[in-house]
């Protein structure tokens, strides 16, 4: 999974709760909750793995004594297009069924989302209406009656909606009138209200308003309380739980939550790219056409019908905006293919995005008379549209809009091109939107960045295009061609800006999106060989990791707890030195005359270390205290011999220096509590390692893969990533071995010790386990545990004779970090039949871990690979 900056831990009871009953649901006979027929026969969409898991805990909560004031407020934290509303359809089919509600309120704070859940929910002739039809639950018909008042005397086999906006809703219940709600009416009769983008609905919370019998949020609660059976389920995909308020308020509702990674991570969305670059708006288009006519292309060459991908060219004002159309429709009228050729020569020399590179290789190898009738045709100015949000409601303001910008993927819709000055817009349900084009001169605010995270988020969404017959709502090509990625990927065009792109990323990562850069690489392909796929041991072997497990907080209660000892020394390296050699001269230790000077206890400067702390807003006690939940007060930290008390901090400098002054010394203690920041923030989790090591099927995990290399041509050989074949050596799974020197090193180790264990093994194969094939991980589980991340092996030897099965996990590691990572040797080395169970088989299965292969096999992990023997259990 693509690792991501986690702002600070968040604690969500329920949600853990949850988790831990559905990990002692698989292990117990109780029969869980299964999702019912009347959901799945009802409904157009089959329903994925995470939107069943949202309703098997809302059925839990439900069920509970305490249902009617603890469980009546609910809130689905979903990451954006990861279908929402196919959870609100199945919701309201079950609440109808289970527990026999009929009324439903569904409210929102925009017009345009009402009309598309309109489309959604009620339209029965829309391409996007979620029901099948008829609606039969239990061989009973079932309507579903739009309605403006909810019936008191509701009748068997109609469910009544109403979908309003928060607006209307509040006028309507202020104000007396004929055929209006009133509170009365949630009294007599048991609502549901569902609440889509309920992050709008938290302005009394966030800002902690005297008058909160004006705001929105306090509407919502009065109507929840007219009656006890009365529920409010809320939807969003942009909660800010680092609002300390409003993870107050829904610490203990959330009751499921499926970020953006995840969502990412698990295949439902195109991969994200930024693509960088000083262009000026005339090559940004030109190559975003070039870029969207090879993905066209390609998707035709592969057979795929109708597949049409667009392109949203964002500026910041409407006047830019509309002549940023007329400028690309002059660009597209005047193309010639002089000019054509010249362009895609100049660009293949000076581009480092590997897409367009591609690109550019395949149209300077087709006609180009041919192919500029095309581009010509494809965006001709009828295929374009222009929509500015100048109303408040956003890009779908207009109905005309919303109707245009909702059926992009139909094939009577002719749009390639939108121009808009798009900021994000909730209810925008676009599939087939591939490329994002930042146009003209815009704030680089991290307001302005927010909303363009949050686009690039909504344009994320997967188009489940047809291929080979059938259609797909996860992503097919990872780890394929990198061509046929080009499918299932959206690209950011954006300016090549430092404080720009800084704030870009702190928007994404506060998403918890994603985005890859598009930069020079190389790509690399390692296929698992035939030979091995046909064996028994691909077929039905397994392969071994250990369980994880909840981390109470109370164990959080020292330094040491998160990868710190305080018993080593605490340095810094201070040396600021400036000296003159040869271009290629290699440092050594000797170039830099340095020592070691002990400054002061953490303790003993008291003012000092205050200081630095007020200069790192981590080491504000609000922040701080999400991650080290143990902590009553900053003084503790800071003196306390279980935190900070008990360390002495050290400087590196240069030989001779003068003593340090304050401002220096102040510089040692930033950079060492900016170690410790890292530390903590690394090391909190909420997960631990056990010592049971559960199986998953060998095929599950050994696949063929990609691997994309940064051309960095700065490292020296050893450490560069290239691909070596392995056809002549049927031990190794894979055709190719893409690995450093040291790991080629070790592959070459093993290798010479085939001959001696295939006079113990009948078969002996060597997996290679890199994190673009798989998430196989392990994780610390004896003894006082300091690292909590878990680490993936890179090689898992798999011997098996007709007694024994082992499976022995190997890390090379290079000499500057054998201290850093030690753990990962322990934890290793702590893997042997006598400290582990092996769930779900006898003795005839044994695991082990070695010592770190190094340069020269130096610690001898040869003689302990041929000393292996049956022991423990």
């Amino acid at each position: 999974m693509p690792k991501k900056r986690v702002l600070r831990e968040i604690e969500l009871p329920l949600v853990d709760l949850l988790e831990n009953k559905q990990k002692i649901d698989l292990l117990s006979d109780e029969e869980p909750f299964i999702i019912p027929g009347y959901i799945k026969n009802n409904l157009k969409h089959q329903l994925r793995p995470y939107q069943e898991q949202a309703l098997v805990n809302l059925d839990w909560t439900q069920h509970q004594a305490s249902a009617d004031y603890q469980y009546n407020q609910l809130l689905f934290d979903m990451a954006t297009g990861s279908g929402k509303t196919d959870v609100l359809a199945a919701m309201i089919l079950y609440l109808y069924t289970e527990f026999s509600y009929h009324n439903f309120l569904f409210v929102v704070n925009t017009n345009a989302v009402v009309a598309k859940t309109y489309d959604n929910l009620l339209k029965i002739d829309s391409s996007k209406y979620l029901f099948s039809q008829p609606i039969n639950i239990h061989g009973q018909k079932i309507e579903i009656r739009p309605v403006t008042q909810f019936s008191q005397n509701p009748e068997l086999g109609v469910i009544y909606l109403r979908l309003t906006t928060i607006q209307t809703l509040a006028n309507e219940l202020s104000t007396v009138r004929e055929n209006g709600l009133t509170y009365n009416d949630f009294t007599k009769q048991k609502l549901i209200v569902l609440a889509d983008e309920a992050h709008h609905f938290s302005a009394g919370t966030k800002s902690k308003q005297d008058q909160k019998d004006r705001s929105w949020e306090n509407i919502l609660d009065r109507i929840r309380q007219c009656n006890k059976k009365n529920r409010q389920f809320e939807f969003t995909a942009t909660l800010d739980l680092q609002n300390e308020d409003i993870y107050q308020k829904y610490r203990e509702k959330i009751v499921y939550r499926y970020d953006l990674s995840q969502f990412i991570y698990e295949g439902y969305s195109k991969r994200v790219y930024r693509l960088q670059a000083n262009n000026d708006d005339k090559d940004k288009m030109m190559n975003v056409v070039l870029l969207s006519q090879y993905r066209k292309r390609i998707a035709q060459s592969l057979n795929i019908p109708d597949f049409k991908p667009v392109i949203l060219f964002k500026s910041n004002k409407i006047a830019i905006s509309k002549e940023a159309r007329k400028n690309f429709l002059d660009l597209i009228d005047h193309l010639n293919v002089t000019d054509l050729t010249k362009f895609l020569k100049y660009q293949q020399k000076i581009s480092h995005s590997q897409a367009l590179k591609q690109a550019y290789v395949y149209w300077l190898s087709q006609d180009l008379a041919t192919a500029i009738v095309e581009l010509k045709h494809d965006f001709q100015a009828l295929n374009t549209i222009n929509v500015n949000d100048s109303a408040k409601e956003g890009i779908l303001g207009d109905l005309n809009d919303l109707h245009n910008l909702n059926t992009l993927e139909n094939n009577d819709n002719p749009f390639r091109v939108i121009f808009a000055v798009a900021k994000l817009s909730e209810g925008w349900d676009v599939l087939n939107l591939y490329d994002i084009v930042r146009i003209g001169e815009q704030p680089t605010t991290l307001n302005q960045t927010n909303s363009e995270a949050q686009l690039i988020g909504r344009g994320a969404r997967y188009y489940p295009f047809v291929y080979q017959g059938k259609i797909s709502y996860t992503r097919r090509f990872d780890g394929q061609n990198t061509k046929y990625q080009l499918l299932e990927s959206i690209y950011y065009h954006t300016i090549n800006d430092p404080k720009y792109l800084e704030n870009l990323k702190k928007s994404l990562d506060k998403l918890n999106l994603p985005v890859e850069d598009d930069s020079d690489f190389d790509v690399y392909e390692a296929n698992v060989k035939s030979t091995f796929k046909k064996s028994k041991v691909y077929q039905q072997g397994k392969i071994y990791f250990n369980e994880i497990e909840s981390i109470p907080d109370k164990e959080f209660n020292g330094i040491d707890r998160y990868g710190i000892n305080t018993e080593t020394i605490a340095e810094v390296n201070l040396v600021d030195s400036t000296w003159e050699t040869s271009y290629n001269a290699k440092v050594t230790e000797k170039d830099v005359l340095t020592e070691t000077r002990f400054l002061f206890n953490f303790r003993d400067n008291l003012s000092l270390v205050k200081k630095a702390f007020s200069r790192n807003k981590f080491y504000r006690f609000n922040s701080l205290h999400q991650y080290v939940p143990t902590l009553k007060s900053l003084n503790e930290f800071i003196l306390s011999d279980n935190w900070l008390g008990k360390i002495r901090l050290y400087a590196r400098v240069a030989n001779d220096s003068p003593e340090l002054n304050r401002e220096q010394q102040l510089k040692a203690v930033e950079q060492y509590l900016t170690f410790v920041q890292k530390q903590i923030i690394n090391n909190y989790q909420r997960k631990r390692g056990t010592n049971r090591f559960i199986p998953v099927p060998t095929k599950s995990l050994i696949k063929d893969y990609q691997k994309k290399v940064s051309k960095s041509f700065n490292k020296p050989i050893s450490e560069r990533i290239l691909p070596y074949p392995m056809e002549n050596k049927p031990w190794y799974v894979f055709d190719e071995a893409i690995v450093d020197g040291l790991e080629k090193s070790a592959i070459d180790f093993i290798g010479d010790f085939i001959n001696r264990l295939q006079e113990k093994y009948e078969y002996i194969y060597l997996f290679r386990n890199d994190e673009q094939n798989t998430n196989f991980k392990l994780h610390q589980f004896k003894g006082q545990i300091s690292h909590y991340e878990g680490f993936m092996p890179d090689f898992i030897l798999y011997l098996q004779n007709k007694d024994f099965c082992y499976q022995i996990y190997i890390e090379p590691k290079g000499p500057q970090l054998l201290d850093r990572d030690h753990w990962k040797q322990d934890l290793l080395e702590s893997i042997r039949p006598e400290n582990i169970e092996v769930i779900g088989e006898n003795d005839h299965v044994k695991l082990y871990g070695l010592k770190f292969f190094t340069n020269g096999d130096g610690e001898n992990i040869g003689q302990e690979l041929m000393t292996i023997k049956p022991s423990g259990k």
